[in-house]
């Protein structure tokens, strides 16, 4: 894992953010969590610690933390983005049955954006990968 938490919130104060607590316990979540969240799961998390905090104040400091490069938002096409505090080149196994998502490392593939860039001219600027299938959970309920 990249950053430290501290080393984060020391990034966004040099660029005068101002840290509140609620954006500490945020941050703090994500950095340590394997489990690439959603906005209502941190919410969900974080509600009995801080009762007054919204749904809208987590989307709000997880966009300024996706602005600010210190986490990655996860998109697969349907409503509920997942946030992953992990910067390093690493791919993903995506549990097709429960949604879980698991980091694998494996040899960045910059032979594959090598190819696309010569093939279609684009300048390439980085690549997603995603496994698809049942984790193992979900593979054993289904024998």
């Amino acid at each position: 894992m990249g950053a430290t938490v501290e080393q984060a919130l020391e990034q966004l104060k040099s660029t005068g953010v101002r840290m509140t607590p609620q954006r500490h316990a945020i941050l703090s979540f994500l950095m340590h969590s394997k489990s690439h969240p959603t906005a209502d799961e941190i919410y969900k998390s974080l509600s009995s610690s801080f009762p007054s905090m919204s749904v809208a104040t987590i989307y709000n400091n997880l966009r300024l933390f996706v602005d600010a490069g210190l986490i990655k938002e996860l998109t697969y096409g349907d409503d509920s983005s997942r946030f992953d505090a992990d910067l390093s080149e690493h791919y993903h196994a995506i549990c097709r049955s429960c949604g879980t998502i698991v980091d694998f490392d494996h040899p960045p593939l910059t032979g594959v954006e090598e190819a696309a860039s010569r093939v279609t001219g684009f300048r390439v600027e980085g690549h997603r990968m995603e496994i698809y299938g049942q984790c193992a959970t979900c593979a054993s309920r289904h024998n």
